[in-house]
């Protein structure tokens, strides 16, 4: 193994390699609370790139930010039975407001509250009180809002940026006046999550209604992107629910219509949070560390100089300084290329194990030679770390916009034939227990092989005993793809009636 990979490879135990990554590339660490994290300067620039680049494209389709509260009183919840029956074991609960010294000289909690408040785990419920009081008629509708935020739900066996007690997402929340609106909100913000992935995390996704045990609490049907990681696990990236009336009614979110009639509206929800950081790495990542699709990383490209003596120091940092200077204008993707200089005092070999384990697209080294020659030594991460190219400045300033389009688009090629070689389709039962039955699994105590199973196309009815036969494979139906043609046929557990074939897979 090289001196510098990630150890264990991804093949040896892709679990720990995923954590090992996270570390390599400074991206986050566990907190001194158990279950939450500390996102440091790497992993939140990545964050914030998702976050302007959804932003954006939120705002492009009506909707406009606002903030609600953190705290939730336990009412709201109760109102609607099923979500709070689906958010009750994680929810975070605040019964005290203040504290106070003991006669041990600790800390006491004292002055209870008289209604207990919950830690945001959603805010529908929160949302939805604010919305009864500012939507009083048609004219009011619709109401388009997204909130980012951070919510808590209880992790009992937390993973860094998969799952963890407190996480960052956003959260949008909308109310229409009719259902055919509503759901055509719905799909358009699926369809928003599913450009994004694929565009700018360069993460294929399929699409489709999630069934009724796999839900968003409450509501009346939930779409997913579902994503193929590199253990063949799939990955829910994004949800988009159409609520329906359910929790107007159960809030009394309410408008006088066009007739003067009083109706309640349909609502949405829908969400993206910072799992995505998870999907990123285990989509592109390899046993060297973090690889980045240049849209969402926090550098484009690294420049690093390289010298022995002072005299071969300035030349060689003015060479850097100059191709700063050409590309200060470039653009990639509708924003200035994102460029840094590195002249710590270090070897340059340790500054490059650094960027590669830290998933920049691009590096360049400049020594004396390329300066010489008006040239520049490329290094590009989506190919082995030892592959260079020497090219003159001028030229590679020109391509490079270019050049960080095919990186992307290469990752996005990549991740696709990967996806496509694990998905099969079958038509038994037994076919699919055998695709997702590890080798010698009866005999072996070691981890499972990371290549092992990955999508299976069936027709499964949208009934319980599905489950029950696939729940001890820890198999479920993630979603009811909705591109493609209809493929009819016949649920291979209860001999029902399909119109599409639905995707099985394990799951994070």
């Amino acid at each position: 193994m090289p001196e510098h990979a990630i150890s264990p490879t991804r093949e040896e135990n892709y679990p720990e390699w995923f954590q090992q990554v996270i570390k390599a590339a400074d991206l986050a660490e566990a907190s001194p609370v158990r279950g939450c994290m500390v996102i440091k300067p790497w992993g939140y620039a990545i964050w914030e790139n998702m976050q302007r680049i959804l932003d954006r494209m939120f705002k492009e389709t009506g909707h406009q930010n606002a903030y609600f509260p953190l705290f939730i009183p336990l009412s709201f919840l109760e109102k609607e039975a099923k979500h709070v029956e689906g958010f009750a074991k994680e929810c975070a609960v605040v019964t005290h407001h203040r504290l106070e010294l003991g006669p041990d000289g600790k800390l006491i909690p004292t002055g209870k509250l008289e209604e207990p408040l919950v830690v945001r785990p959603t805010s529908e419920t929160i949302i939805g009180a604010s919305y009864a009081k500012w939507i009083q008629s048609y004219r009011d509708l619709p109401v388009l809002i997204n909130q980012w935020a951070n919510v808590v739900r209880w992790e009992m066996r937390p993973r860094l940026f998969l799952r963890t007690t407190e996480f960052l997402w956003q959260e949008g929340h909308t109310a229409h006046a009719t259902k055919e609106e509503a759901i055509e909100e719905t799909l358009r913000m699926l369809n928003v999550y599913s450009t994004f992935a694929e565009r700018d995390l360069a993460i294929p996704v399929v699409r489709g209604p999630k069934p009724a045990c796999e839900r968003f609490p409450g509501a009346e049907e939930t779409y997913s992107i579902e994503a193929m990681m590199q253990d063949c696990k799939s990955l829910q990236a994004g949800t988009s629910h159409f609520l329906g009336q359910n929790f107007s009614r159960a809030q009394e979110i309410k408008f006088s219509n066009t007739d003067g009639n009083e109706e309640f509206c349909w609502t949405t929800s829908w969400g993206v949070s910072t799992r995505l950081i998870g999907a990123v790495i285990m989509t592109h990542s390899d046993d060297d560390g973090l690889v980045l699709p240049p849209r969402i990383a926090p550098m484009h490209v690294v420049v690093i100089p390289i010298h022995r003596s002072p005299e071969e120091r300035d030349a060689v940092l003015a060479a850097c300084q100059r191709v700063k200077t050409l590309v200060a204008d470039l653009q990639f993707a509708g924003e200035p290329i994102r460029l840094r200089i590195d002249s710590r005092d270090m070897r340059g070999g340790d500054k490059v194990w650094q960027y590669i384990k830290q998933g920049v697209p691009i590096r360049l080294e400049i020594g004396p030679r390329d300066v010489a020659a008006g040239a520049v030594s490329v290094s590009r991460r989506d190919q082995p770390p030892r592959t260079k190219t020497s090219m003159p400045l001028e030229e590679f300033v020109l391509a490079l916009p270019s050049v960080l389009e095919e990186i992307q688009q290469q990752l996005y090629d990549r991740a696709l034939a990967f996806r496509d070689l694990h998905t099969q389709s079958f038509d038994s039962k037994e076919a699919v227990v055998a695709f997702f039955t590890p080798p010698d699994s009866g005999n072996r105590k070691s981890q499972e092989p990371m290549l092992h199973g990955g999508f299976a196309r069936v027709h499964v009815a949208d009934d319980p005993r599905v489950n029950e036969v696939f729940d001890p494979l820890k198999v479920t139906v993630r979603c009811i793809p909705m591109d493609g043609d209809d493929e009819p046929g016949f649920c291979i557990i209860t001999g029902l009636a399909t119109r599409r074939r639905s995707i099985l897979a394990k799951s994070y």
